[in-house]
């Protein structure tokens, strides 16, 4: 749930990640629970992996928590600096990105919206 937000974070990822587009998005209408505009429902694909999304109507006593994480594996040294860069860009790293001993190149951070990210680099 983003709060508001979810139409904002799907094109912020879309931009991040190759290969990605918003599928759809229902609106809530003037008659609907939430705002009038506001993402009811909404698809998009981060290369080729599929996503949904909301803005909730309901307010409720949590958010997001790095409990749960979205893991990406990069294919180059390149990806996964860029990726990193701008996941965490007005976020925060909960894990710096370097090599440790389960990972040639490896990051944990927290994006703007609050969704917590694992990025890999190799199989190590």
């Amino acid at each position: 749930m983003f709060d508001g937000k979810a139409e904002e974070a799907m094109n912020f990822y879309t931009t991040v990640f190759k290969n990605s587009e918003i599928l759809g998005i229902a609106r809530y209408g003037a008659a609907g629970p939430g705002a009038e505009g506001t993402v009811m429902h909404a698809t998009f694909s981060l290369n080729g992996q599929e996503f949904m999304c909301i803005d909730s109507n309901v307010k409720h006593d949590f958010t997001f928590t790095p409990a749960i994480s979205i893991y990406v594996a990069c294919d180059s040294e390149d990806e996964i600096d860029e990726v990193y860069e701008k996941l965490s860009l007005d976020g925060g790293v909960l894990m710096p990105l370097a090599q440790y001993p389960f990972s040639e190149k490896y990051g944990w951070v927290i994006d703007k919206f609050g969704v917590t990210w694992q990025l890999n680099l190799g199989n190590k």
